[in-house]
């Protein structure tokens, strides 16, 4: 996408006048074409089907399954939408469930409007972001997990599963890993298998932070 191009945003969120809010402030800007807004999971689905937006916004409390349509959403590298998760739900596990679903961001609905532009810039290069008053609490919980900040090396990764690791903190999906690797997807599965071992992780999301945490460390 060039400099010149408007990024294509829709948003999904059942509080009409929040939804109506933040849609007139995407549209203010001249940065962004707003193509839809719904507010419910299918409509998330319906969405992107019908319009393909490079970003869509969406809150985690609504109608349906929010995190079943932010896989479908997401899922396989054809898809050109990125998903920023636009809530009031603070919990860890919410966040980790739907980073591990192929949501690329997680926005309070407390942030200032500043940092959800931020969210938006970081999302577009193809990188993770965390509200920076929420991303302390997701660290903070790894912490306490078997001392996450040193498990990557105590684990002994190899130069295959480093590689992984390495393309994992840049937001790839799996089959862009197995591309990137000239590898098959079901053999990056098997290295995500062995890296969630290692490091004590439950999904992809806990392997990329624990090793974000060890590359903070140093």
């Amino acid at each position: 996408m060039s400099a010149s191009e408007l990024v294509t945003v829709a948003f999904v969120d059942d509080h009409p006048v929040l939804l109506e809010g933040i849609c007139t402030v995407f549209s203010r800007n001249g940065r962004f074409n707003v193509v839809a807004k719904g507010n419910s999971a299918d409509a998330a689905r319906s969405i992107f089907a019908a319009h393909r937006p490079n970003l869509l916004f969406v809150d985690l409390s609504m109608p349906g399954d929010v995190f079943a349509a932010i896989g479908d959403i997401t899922a396989g590298t054809a898809s050109p939408t990125r998903v920023v998760v636009y809530t009031a739900c603070t919990a860890v596990d919410l966040a980790l469930q739907a980073l591990d679903r192929g949501a690329s961001a997680f926005v309070v609905k407390d942030s200032i409007s500043d940092e959800l532009f931020d969210a938006v810039a970081t999302v577009m290069r193809g990188e993770l972001f965390i509200s920076h008053s929420y991303a302390g609490r997701v660290l903070s919980g790894l912490r306490n997990r078997s001392a996450r900040a040193s498990s990557v090396n105590a684990a002994k990764l190899s130069q295959r599963e480093k590689q992984v690791v390495h393309l994992l903190l840049e937001a790839q999906s799996n089959k862009e890993i197995a591309s990137n690797l000239a590898i098959s997807e079901k053999t990056v599965k098997h290295y995500m298998t062995s890296l969630m071992t290692k490091l004590n992780a439950r999904n992809r999301v806990e392997v990329a932070l624990a090793a974000q945490l060890q590359r903070d460390a140093r």
